[in-house]
Parts: structure tokens; sequence; C-alpha cells
């Protein structure tokens, strides 16, 4: 009788260590919502960039509280990857899809699985190209981040034909386009008159005198000075130009840097570089390290996308999808294919003189992060 008890005892506890076990393999990050499944998927490009390892804390922080369950995945910057990664967010019952593409064209394909699913697709800070499978767009103005980074130049340069250096994100990027175009509506009047001379970029040169640029054109000018978004190849090509150009093309300098990891290769280079006596240089995202760069004057500037405020606007957009509403929007956007609907985050001119009220005083970021400041 002992040993039949004893047996049916372990029976009993095997039982129970199996359904606990059941219920944690179907928990999910940021809520129990969705009875088991998961509500929202979230598709971010990589891991290897600080502004997206950010996005991923915020996105857990935004739904903390939710009731909405949800998962993160990195797709490594590769598009076979993120299709992966949506097919697998799809077997796990989304209703939603918020989705980084690493190329904006290749993501076409997995968000039109997404669509056959009756999935709804939002687009987050870069919108996927040629295909009607996304339903929205949350971003930040990526013409007026273009124009800003400018206008920071066009303020800041003194003299005529300053030496202009021009650096793009990656051409699979649509960002990088807009960017750019923001960019050179700005700075083709003052390369016109003479204040800027482009050092390092022959089709922006042939294009000098035209305001505005096709997309074609704006191509041919991004596939020559394209960072890909890789700090290497920033450094690279940055390398590369100093290297080509004679010192009539140096002293003080400008360059149009994409974003943050990128400026802070390509400022690396010039600053080693002893005919370069001064350089302005842009960027964008407010890493950690560049606003430690733009403290030490190492950098000049960085525009600032509040990723809090984009999270919230993504977030809050899904939650109203969720909830049966219609999401507000404030704008459109042409993606080739269709008018997808969008809602826009301001962006703010972040250097060394308001970076204490704009990161520290809005508690972006922590005073005791970094060193120097005043």
């Amino acid at each position: 009788m002992r040993k039949r008890f004893k047996g049916l005892t372990l029976l009993i506890m095997a039982m129970i260590l199996a359904v606990v076990a059941a219920g944690c393999g179907n928990a999910s990050e940021g809520g129990s919502g969705g009875g088991g499944g998961v509500d929202v998927g979230i598709v971010l490009p990589t891991k290897d960039e600080p502004r997206w390892v950010q996005d991923e804390q915020r996105f857990k922080d935004a739904l903390a509280d939710s009731d909405y369950s949800t998962e993160i995945l990195f797709s490594q910057g590769s598009s076979a990857k993120e299709k992966e990664n949506v097919e697998a967010l799809l077997n796990k019952g989304i209703k939603v899809l918020i989705i980084t593409p690493h190329d904006g064209a290749a993501a076409a394909a997995a968000v039109e699985a997404a669509k056959k699913d009756d999935v709804t697709v939002i687009a987050y800070d870069r919108l996927i190209t040629d295909t009607d499978a996304v339903d929205y767009y949350v971003t930040f103005d990526s013409l007026a981040v273009g124009a800003a980074q400018a206008q920071y130049l066009v303020d800041n340069a003194q003299g005529s034909e300053v030496p202009l250096y021009l650096y793009a994100g990656a051409g699979s990027d649509n960002n990088a386009f807009l960017f750019f175009e923001g960019a050179w509506k700005v700075l083709q009047p003052k390369i016109a008159d003479g204040t800027f001379k482009i050092a390092n970029s022959s089709e922006a040169e042939k294009l000098k005198d035209s305001a505005d640029l096709s997309r074609d054109q704006l191509g041919k000018i991004i596939d020559q000075i394209t960072t890909n978004w890789d700090p290497n190849e920033a450094k690279n090509k940055a390398q590369t130009h100093l290297t080509a150009v004679s010192d009539d093309q140096k002293g003080d300098v400008a360059i149009l840097a994409p974003n943050d990891g990128t400026a802070r290769s390509i400022a690396d280079v010039f600053a080693s570089d002893s005919a370069i006596t001064n350089y302005l240089i842009t960027g964008q995202d407010a890493e950690k390290a560049s606003i430690q760069y733009v403290i030490d004057e190492k950098q000049s500037m960085t525009v600032f996308k509040d990723v809090r405020t984009l999270v919230k606007d993504a977030m809050g957009m899904a939650v109203e999808i969720l909830d049966g509403n219609t999401p507000e929007t404030t704008g459109s956007y042409d993606n080739g294919a269709v008018e997808v609907k969008a809602k826009q985050t301001d962006v703010i001119v972040v250097d060394k003189e308001n970076v204490k009220a704009e990161l520290i005083d809005s508690e972006y970021y922590e005073a005791g992060e970094f060193t120097g400041l005043e």
C-alpha cells in the first residue's frame, strides 16, 4: 500500500509541474492579455546600435502596465531574419505588428504575410515601401531632421567656399533619402551662392544648381556618400575622402553626418588630420556617446528625437487598434504604392548650449552619466 500511495503522489506532483511549466511557456513580455498568445509583435532592426536597444527598453517600460501581451524580436540587420521574426510572431497570434524594417522595400513580403492574417501593420520610424500592406506609420519628421542638420551648418559656418563633406545613411532605408532631401533643400542655395563648396561627391557637384532632386538623383548622390549606417564604413569613407583631396579642401570644414554613430567615426578621422583646423559636424539620435562628444566639442550637434514620445505614440496606436478604435494621425507618406497614414513627432536640435536643458532637465538622461557637464 505504501508503495502504491508513494507512486500516486509522484504522479500527481508530476502533473502539477507540467501544468506550471505550460503556464510559464505561454507568458510573454509586457502583460498577460490575449488569452495566452501575443497581441502586439514588435520587430526592431538590430541590437548593434544603442538607439534600438534603448527602444527595446522603452517599449518594455511602456507596456509594463498593459493588459495586452507583447514580444520584441531583433532582425540583426537581415531581411531574411526579419521575415522569420514576423512569421514567428504570426504563429503566436499577434493582432498588431510594429516593425522597423532593415530594408524598407525587402520588408514588403513580411508585412504582406501579416496582412493575409488580418494583422494591422504599423511601420515604426522607417517606412516600408512599395506595398499596400502598411496601415500606419509612426515617425519623426525625417525631412525636418535633415533640414535641422543643414540649417545648423548654415548658421555656424564662417566665410565662403567652406569645404562641405556630405554623408548619408543606407540606400536601402527610405529615411536616408528623406534626411538627405531635407538637408539638400537647405544646403543647395548656400552651395549655389558659394558659401559651401562640395568636397567629396561628384554627383552632388553636378546637381548643385538644382534645389529639387528626383528620387533617382538623390539615389546617385547617396550611392557615392552612403555610410550604410555603419560607423566603420563611415570611418573608411572619411579617410578615403581626406586622402583624396588637396589642402585647399581642408582648413575649416562643414560635415553633414547622418546620425550619431557615423558622426563620431567621421569626427575622429577629421580630428586626426593636421590640415583640418576646425570642423562642424551634425548627428542625430542623441546617443549617450555623442552627447559626451557634444560636451567635449568633438561633435557640434545632434538632432534629439525623443524616443519616449515615439514609443508612446506607437503603443497608443496599437492599443487603439486592439480596442477597436481608429488611431489619430497627423499626415501621410507616399510609400510608392499607397499613401500611408502617419503620426509625426517633433524633433529638437541639441548642442553644447542647450544639452543640459533638453536632455538632463527633461530626465531623458542623468547628469552623472556624463563628465564636464556645466
